[in-house]
């Protein structure tokens, strides 16, 4: 096997625990974990074909998914405050009535 074929191996493995923690988690702090595994399955697999494909249009993408995922951990964290000032948990099940 090449190395290329080893690092889309990883990706696929990072993303399938990726998204296992996002369905079968409970804790908002390790749903938020799995969107992170998401995000950086998907920035390898981008760095990867954009190395095999002599572009640098990948991982200029890249950059783009690391911001997103700043702003989705600042918003993700305020989110967790605010649900354990209202609900006295952290747990998403605590949260099952919107209050306006």
């Amino acid at each position: 096997m090449t190395n290329d074929v080893l690092i889309q191996l990883l990706a696929a493995f990072l993303f399938t625990i990726g998204m296992l923690v996002v369905l079968l988690r409970r804790d908002t702090i390790m749903v938020l974990m799995g969107i992170e595994l998401l995000l950086n399955a998907a920035n390898i697999s981008l760095v990867a074909f954009s190395k095999s494909g002599g572009m640098i249009d990948g991982q200029l993408q890249v950059f783009f998914i690391i911001t997103v995922a700043a702003a989705e951990s600042a918003i993700g964290l305020s989110i967790l405050v605010n649900l354990y000032r209202n609900f006295g948990s952290i747990q998403t099940q605590s949260a099952t009535t919107l209050k306006g």
